[in-house]
C-alpha cells in the first residue's frame, strides 16, 4: 500500500487509494481555492481560520477546531492566517482501509446519515492526544506507509467514539443516490467542475444528467452554466459596482478574458461599463 505524507496544501480532485497526512502550512495574505472533497478527511486547526462554502450555507472555524468533511462534495474555501500563519493537521481517510476496517470489525452502516456538511467534533482529549501524536511524522516529512495506515485506524475508531453517528457515512460505500438535479445546480452551478462531475455528484451517468438536465431547463447544461453566472456576474458589476477582474473566479471562470468575451457577446457591452 503506497501511503506518504506531505506538508503541502492538497486539492484532491480524485479519490486516493491509500491514506494519507498533510500538514498544511501558510504565512501571509488569505488563500482562497476550490476543491472536491473526493474522500473523507478529518482536520484540526492549529493556526489562523477557515471558511468554507458548501452550495448555498457558509461554515467557520477556528484554531482549536476538530472537523470532519464527508467525501464527494464540492467546496470553496478561505483560509486567513493568524500571527502565527496558518497551520492544520488533515488525515483523508481512504476507502480502502475504510472496507478493511469493515470486514475485520464489522462495521457497516445501517441506515442513510442526515451529516450533510462539514460536522465541527466535540473537543476531547482523545482526539487531542491523537493530533498530537502526529507531529512528529509530519514535520520530519518521512514516516513508514504502515504507520499512516495504523494511524488512520486508529483515527477511524476514535471518531466513531466521539460521534457515533460517523458509522453510517465512513461506512456507507454505495455511490452517491439520484437526486433532485434542480436543487443541486441552482446551489453549485458557481463551482468551476467538468460536466462530469457534476453527473456522478447528482447519482447520473453523463448522458442521464445531460437529458434530464434539458429536461428541466430546456437548454444544454453549458449553456446554462454560463447564462446563469453572467446572470450574477451582471447584477454584481451594475448594482454592487464589483470590478469584473473581483468575481470571475468566484464565478466559475477560468480567467478573466474569457469571461469578459462571454459577458460582451451576451449583453452587448464590455463588463466594466454600466448601462445607463
Amino acid at each position: 500500500m503506497n501511503c506518504d505524507v506531505k506538508i503541502s496544501d492538497t486539492e484532491l480532485i480524485a479519490p486516493i487509494t491509500a491514506p494519507k497526512l498533510i500538514l498544511n502550512n501558510y504565512t501571509g495574505g488569505k488563500i482562497e481555492g476550490e476543491a472536491f472533497v473526493a474522500d473523507h478527511i478529518f482536520s484540526y486547526i492549529i493556526s489562523g481560520a477557515h471558511d468554507i462554502w458548501l452550495g448555498n450555507k457558509m461554515y467557520s472555524f477556528k484554531a482549536g477546531d476538530f472537523r470532519f468533511f464527508k467525501k464527494n462534495q464540492l467546496s470553496r474555501y478561505v483560509k486567513s492566517p493568524s500571527s502565527d500563519g496558518f497551520r492544520s493537521v488533515a488525515v483523508h481517510i481512504d476507502q480502502y482501509t475504510l472496507m478493511e476496517m469493515s470486514n475485520n470489525y464489522s462495521l457497516k452502516a445501517t441506515k442513510r446519515s442526515t451529516i450533510d456538511g462539514p460536522l465541527l467534533l466535540r473537543p476531547d482529549t482523545l482526539l487531542q492526544g491523537f493530533t498530537d501524536s502526529l507531529m512528529p511524522y509530519l514535520n520530519t516529512g518521512q514516516t513508514d506507509p504502515r504507520i499512516v495506515s495504523l494511524k488512520t485506524k486508529e483515527l477511524v475508531l476514535l471518531l466513531l467514539h466521539n460521534h457515533p453517528a460517523l458509522k453510517e457515512v465512513l461506512f456507507d460505500f454505495s455511490e452517491p443516490g439520484k437526486i433532485d438535479l434542480k436543487a443541486f445546480m441552482n446551489s453549485h452551478y458557481r463551482y468551476n467542475v467538468s460536466l462530469d462531475k457534476f453527473a456522478f455528484l447528482t447519482g447520473r451517468s453523463l448522458s442521464a444528467f445531460k437529458r434530464d438536465f434539458t429536461h428541466h431547463y430546456n437548454m444544454s447544461p453549458g449553456r446554462w452554466l454560463v447564462q446563469r453566472r453572467l446572470e450574477d456576474a451582471r447584477f454584481l458589476i451594475e448594482e454592487k459596482a464589483q470590478r469584473p477582474s473581483e468575481i470571475y473566479l468566484d464565478l466559475g471562470f477560468e480567467d478573466l478574458s474569457h469571461f469578459s468575451y462571454a459577458y460582451k457577446k451576451a449583453f452587448g457591452y464590455a463588463p466594466a461599463k454600466k448601462q445607463n
